[in-house]
């Protein structure tokens, strides 16, 4: 009896790994499939990102135009130190040193302000430039100032908003993962036509003749042009 025991009990103990091996196995496949179906899933959103961020950029060239054909409204003067600002800042970028520890506490003063709302924290530095509307809200203030003032506060409005599509574009650029760069070209579409219309309705507060709605008619109308031509040329036959 006591051999028949021993038996039994060495067949027990001689079963045990091998169930747990099965498991380990099954647990092991498992988990392939889980990350099998990730990655699957990650590429297709990438692939979605990617397409809807080649239509954002029909918009990226309708507001940039629409911005410019109505800035032609504004005195030559103001365009000139705007445009002035947005050089400084390239020169400055590329040949002196990348202020991007100004960038930087931009980031942390937009999210001490949202920091009660978490998911505008991770997006409001990207698409709110804080210096920009700073020198704007100065400028409303600066309205009875020299002339010497007003024209700093524009030129820093340019070089401030220059500044910002700059550091956010290098920003999104160096998120790794990024299939087809889905993220970046989405992404920093999105941001760059956000960030071109708040510098819209910035100039239309403190210029007279710029108008945003018209800017907002034009990046439509632009936009609604490009995609007629598009789709008449793919599905509709000549």
């Amino acid at each position: 009896m006591e051999k028949k025991e021993f038996l039994k009990l060495n067949n027990k103990d001689n079963a045990k790994p091998a169930v747990s091996g099965i498991g380990s196995g099954l647990d092991a496949g498992i988990n392939q499939v889980k990350s099998g179906i990730a990655k699957f899933w990650d590429k297709s959103f990438g692939v979605i990102k990617f397409i809807l961020g080649i239509c954002l950029l029909v918009f990226v060239y309708s507001s940039t135009k629409a911005f410019l054909i109505e800035f032609e409204t504004v005195d030559a003067v103001w365009r000139n130190y705007f445009w002035n600002g947005v050089t400084g800042f390239l020169i400055v970028y590329l040949f002196v040193f990348e202020p991007a520890k100004i960038y930087a506490k931009g980031h942390k003063v937009l999210e001490v302000i949202f920091r009660f709302f978490a998911p505008l924290v991770k997006v409001a530095p990207y698409v709110i430039p804080i210096y920009a509307i700073i020198a704007a809200i100065l400028y409303s203030l600066a309205m009875d100032s020299s002339a010497r003032v007003q024209n700093f506060l524009v030129f820093l409005f340019g070089f401030s908003l220059a500044l910002h599509l700059v550091f956010s574009a290098k920003t999104l650029r160096g998120k790794k993962g990024d299939f087809l760069k889905g993220n970046y070209i989405f992404g920093f579409s999105l941001v760059f036509i956000i960030n071109v219309s708040i510098a819209a309705f910035c100039l239309n507060l403190i210029f007279s003749k710029y108008s945003f709605v018209n800017f907002c008619n034009n990046t439509y109308l632009i936009a609604h042009g490009i995609f007629y031509v598009v789709f008449k040329q793919l599905f509709i036959p000549s």
